[in-house]
């Protein structure tokens, strides 16, 4: 599967209508992102279920706004749309491969549960 450019206009519908959507920040003028692009992309060959896409920070800048982007590229992995991963820096392909297993293996009904729980005792809505 290639990867997905996401923009403003697509990011909530993306994020919320899959399961596993890993995002890769990045910019066109980034020797590490041009570097990381190519593995990225190989990866989202061998997993068809996960979402993987890309956001050109220099034409989404409301989009790294939000998400606090200060270093490039940077992965954010949403499972069920939650944020369950973020970090700046290129992987190998072996360490994408890692995170991939990781991520599959969280408890999500756990991570919905502490959501709540933190929810209620802040006393917002869950």
């Amino acid at each position: 599967m290639a990867t997905l450019d996401l923009t403003e206009a697509n990011f909530e519908s993306t994020i919320s209508g899959n399961d596993i959507v890993i995002v890769d920040f990045w910019a066109p003028w980034c020797g590490p992102c041009r570097s990381f692009a190519p593995v990225y992309e190989e990866t989202s060959e061998k997993h068809s279920d996960i979402v993987f896409a890309k956001v050109n920070t220099e034409e989404q800048q409301n989009l790294a706004g939000y998400f606090g982007i200060r270093s490039i590229p940077t992965l954010m992995v949403f499972r069920e749309s939650v944020i369950i991963f973020s970090e700046p820096g290129a992987l190998p392909g072996s360490g994408l491969e890692l995170l991939i297993e990781q991520v599959r293996a969280i408890d999500m009904a756990e991570v919905h549960r502490q959501i709540a729980e933190s929810a209620n005792e802040q006393g917002q809505p869950s």
